[in-house]
């Protein structure tokens, strides 16, 4: 399982990493049109949607690179079962907020392809496309954040600046 879960926040840290590629070729075409005088309509949504997706694929490889920004102005100072117990309470408020979060990333897509949302550029894009980024990188936050709490009830999780573990 633990293979399984670390090949699937890799996956879409690669993937988070073939959209930054798009943003930087949809800039670049962006840039080469104006140079030579032609237009490629929705240069600027693809590389919006491109960079949002970047953004959401990434967090889970981030949270378990241990890269989130994390203030630990007080669990620092804790040891023991005091630490043990709100790092419990942190990581289940992390795992409810990521959850709704998740649910309503996968609710709004639904909805624009229900409603047939589109893009109001030029390229009128139905929205649900960019937006299951969105969705799926929300619930492989979701699953890294559920992992992240059962190493830690498990207290096989590390605390610390590199939170990566290889069993």
């Amino acid at each position: 399982m633990r293979k399984f879960l670390d090949s699937l926040y890799l996956g879409a840290a690669w993937l988070a990493a073939l959209f930054m590629i798009g943003v930087l070729v949809m800039v670049l075409l962006s840039m080469l049109g104006r140079t030579l005088h032609f237009y490629v309509p929705g240069t600027d949504a693809y590389a919006g949607y491109a960079m949002a997706g970047a953004g959401f694929l990434a967090l889970a490889h981030t949270l378990k690179s241990g890269e989130h920004i994390r203030v630990t102005l007080i669990i620092g100072k804790l040891t023991g079962g005091a630490r043990r117990g709100l790092e419990l309470w942190s990581l289940t408020v992390a795992v409810l907020l990521a959850g709704l979060l998740a649910v309503y990333a996968w609710r709004l897509s639904w909805q624009s392809h229900q409603f047939h949302d589109i893009s109001t550029s030029a390229d009128a894009t139905p929205l649900w496309i960019p937006q299951i980024l969105m969705a799926v990188g929300t619930t492989v936050l979701l699953i890294a954040f559920i992992d992240e709490w059962v190493l830690e009830l498990q207290r096989k999780r590390l605390h610390g600046h590199a939170e990566t573990r290889h069993e």
